[in-house]
């Protein structure tokens, strides 16, 4: 018995030093926090473009096809430390000098990211903003209850931006009291917030690489599977009655009724 429990033993006793290890890195690294010309960089926005673009164009497919939208911090988190962490190791190898990438930075590249896909999802692209045009005033039926007549707006830059530019400022001055009393006061944790910081503490720590490889090997597997599956049903499909999307996976009366 005392064989088995040793091993048990020092196993428990690596875990907590390890944890403890841990959080003294995260300690020290939150003693001395960059300066904000550190956290906010040309290719931090440049690489925040690059995802928000990228999640903007998902975000507006499944909000136009599903009308759900998932929540996508987590991921963007992970591109982030992807994109940077690869930048600055090729520029190193390269025989560039490049400033050091912080979680700092990765927070920023974040969540410039995800406010990025917000503004098109909170905008109304998906939903009301697109449909407020002649054409869609004259399809739902001139005579129709509730259809006044001149109330369409054609889409233009210059008032939809301000549009969105106000929609913003909004949701940021009612983001600051919110913060102020859920989470300051009443210490609400949020889960995705919470599982997004975790991420990122685990990325910035001695194992952080290791950590970060398995998880992308992991993403771009299932997405490269996914992509090869939709390119393979888009080769083979002949029309709304055609195809392998036309598969009756729930049986043949769930399709008659699809």
């Amino acid at each position: 018995m005392r064989s088995e429990r040793e091993p048990q033993e020092m196993e428990s006793e690596n875990f907590e030093e390890q944890c403890k290890n841990e959080q003294e890195d995260l300690d020290n690294a939150t003693r001395r926090l960059p300066p904000w010309t550190k956290q906010i960089t040309i290719r931090g926005v440049m690489a925040s473009i690059l995802i928000g673009v990228i999640y903007s164009v998902i975000v507006m497919k499944l909000n136009l096809t599903t009308g759900l939208v998932p929540n996508l911090n987590v991921s963007a988190a992970l591109l982030a430390f992807v994109f940077l962490r690869s930048w600055t190791n090729l520029l190193q190898k390269a025989g560039f000098v490049t400033t050091p990438f912080t979680r700092q930075e990765n927070t920023t590249v974040q969540t410039c990211a995800v406010a990025c896909y917000s503004i098109a999802v909170g905008g109304g692209f998906g939903s009301y903003l697109l449909g407020l045009n002649k054409k869609t005033y004259e399809q739902a039926g001139v005579d129709t209850v509730g259809n006044v007549p001149d109330s369409h707006k054609e889409p233009g830059i210059g008032w939809m931006t301000g549009f969105l530019f106000v929609s913003s400022f909004v949701g940021l001055l009612a983001l600051v009291p919110l913060r102020k009393i859920m989470i300051i006061d009443y210490k609400l944790t949020y889960p995705s917030g919470t599982a997004t910081a975790v991420l990122i503490n685990g990325f910035h720590t001695p194992k952080g690489d290791k950590q970060a490889k398995k998880q992308v090997h992991g993403f771009m597997k299932y997405f490269s599977f996914s992509f090869l599956w939709g390119l393979f049903q888009w080769f083979y499909s002949g029309g709304d009655q055609c195809g392998f999307s036309q598969f009756p996976t729930f049986g043949l009366k769930a399709w008659r009724n699809s």
